[in-house]
């Protein structure tokens, strides 16, 4: 599973630190770390940290949400930076 986070939209609300401690983590107040390459074993809590990112800055590729579709895309087209 691939994460990408889109640190000029996050404003570090940390709603995906608190709900998958294990990827994400504020580095002081206002500095997210995460780990791009996430563990399988974390797709349920790493869906609930998409989803509730207020700010929709996170993108998870590999990750099916409800009924199939794809969580976390923010609706932009896709490039490989």
């Amino acid at each position: 599973m691939r994460l990408v986070v889109d640190l000029n939209k996050c404003q570090g609300y940390a709603q995906c630190a608190f709900l998958a401690p294990d990827v994400f983590s504020m580095h002081g107040e206002e500095s997210l770390v995460y780990n791009p390459r996430a563990d399988e074993d974390q797709r349920e809590r790493l869906t609930r940290a998409v989803a509730a990112c207020p700010v929709q800055a996170i993108t998870a590729d590999g990750l099916d949400g409800p009924a199939g579709a794809s969580a976390g895309t923010t609706g932009e087209a896709s490039d490989d930076r």
